[in-house]
C-alpha cells in the first residue's frame, strides 16, 4: 500500500454540516493525507484551502453533479481550484444525460468543454460511477460507451470499487482496462446477501441525499476491509494503473458513528503497509 489515501467527506456529511473545520481537523487526526470534497457546506474556499494546509491536509478533488456545474462552469471549478483540488469529479449522471439517453449528445459537449477547460487550467475531470453504468447501449456498457466517446485528456476515470462489484463485474480488472487513465480509485467496501436491484441505495434515486442502502435489501456499506470486495488486489491494480490516489468513502455507516468508520477503514489500509 504505497498510495496516498484521501476520505470523500461525504461520509461524514453530517459532522461537516455540524462542525466543518472541526471534522477537518478529526480526519487529519486519523491520518488521511487528503480529502474529498462532496460541497463546502458554504465556506469560503480560501479559508478552506488555509485550514487544510494547517492539518497537512491535501484537498485533492471535488464532487460536482453536471447540473451543479452547467449553470456556470468557471465559477465552480475557480472555487474548487482555490481550495488546492486537482481533479473534479461528476459523481453521477442522470438518465438521460448517459449514452442512449435523450440529453447524452449535450451532455458529451459539456463534457469535452469543461475537461479542456480544465486541463487547461492544470486539473482534470473525472467521472465517479455506480452501478447502473454497466447496463447497456447496444452491446457495450454505459460506462465504455462514455469513454469510448471522449478522450483521457477531457475525461479520466474514478472507478468505485464497491459499485463495479455489485454491477457483477471485477474491480481490478476494470482499473487495469483504463491504466493511465485512472488517478483516482474510491475504495468502499459492502455485503449484499440479496439483490434487489431497486432498493440497493436510494440516494442516488433523483439526486436526492438519503439513506444509502435499504436494509431489506440484504445490502449495506462496511469500512474498507470489512466486506466483500477484495481490496488488496484493487490496491495492485490500481498501483499497475499509474494512480496517484486512493480515496475512503462510506455512504453510510450503520452500526457505528462514521468517524469511526473512517479510522477503522485507514487503520486497515495502513496494516497493509505494515
Amino acid at each position: 500500500m504505497s498510495l496516498p489515501i484521501a476520505l470523500q467527506l461525504y461520509s461524514v456529511r453530517a459532522e461537516l454540516a455540524d462542525d466543518f473545520y472541526g471534522t477537518l481537523e478529526q480526519v487529519a487526526k486519523l491520518g488521511y493525507d487528503g480529502v474529498e470534497f462532496a460541497g463546502l457546506y458554504g465556506q469560503n474556499p480560501k479559508d478552506v484551502r488555509r485550514a487544510l494546509d494547517g492539518l497537512g491536509l491535501r484537498a485533492i478533488s471535488a464532487h460536482v453533479g453536471y447540473d451543479v456545474i452547467k449553470p456556470d462552469p468557471e465559477d465552480v471549478f475557480f472555487a474548487y481550484a482555490e481550495c488546492g483540488c486537482d481533479y473534479i469529479a461528476l459523481p453521477w449522471m442522470a438518465e438521460e444525460h448517459r449514452p442512449g439517453g435523450a440529453q447524452w449528445d449535450q451532455a458529451l459537449s459539456d463534457i469535452k468543454t469543461w475537461g479542456k477547460w480544465l486541463t487547461q487550467h492544470g486539473m482534470k475531470l473525472l467521472y465517479h460511477n455506480h452501478d447502473f453504468e454497466f447496463g447497456k447501449v447496444g452491446d457495450k456498457y454505459i460506462i465504455d460507451e462514455i469513454y469510448s466517446q471522449t478522450c483521457p485528456e477531457c475525461l479520466q476515470t474514478e472507478f468505485d470499487v464497491c459499485w463495479v462489484s455489485v454491477a457483477g463485474e471485477d474491480p481490478a480488472k476494470y482499473i487495469r482496462k483504463y491504466a493511465g487513465r485512472s488517478p483516482v480509485v474510491h475504495l468502499k467496501d459492502y455485503v449484499m446477501n440479496g439483490r434487489s436491484k431497486g432498493q440497493l441505495y436510494d440516494l442516488i434515486d433523483g439526486g436526492k441525499p438519503g439513506n444509502a442502502a435499504n436494509p431489506d435489501s440484504g445490502f449495506d456499506f462496511r469500512p474498507v476491509g470489512y466486506g466483500t470486495v477484495d481490496i488488496p488486489a484493487v490496491l495492485a491494480a490500481a498501483n499497475d494503473a499509474g494512480a496517484k490516489w486512493v480515496v475512503v468513502e462510506q455512504d453510510r455507516s450503520t452500526d457505528r458513528a462514521p468517524i469511526e468508520s473512517a479510522k477503522m477503514s485507514i487503520d486497515y489500509l495502513r496494516g497493509l503497509e505494515k
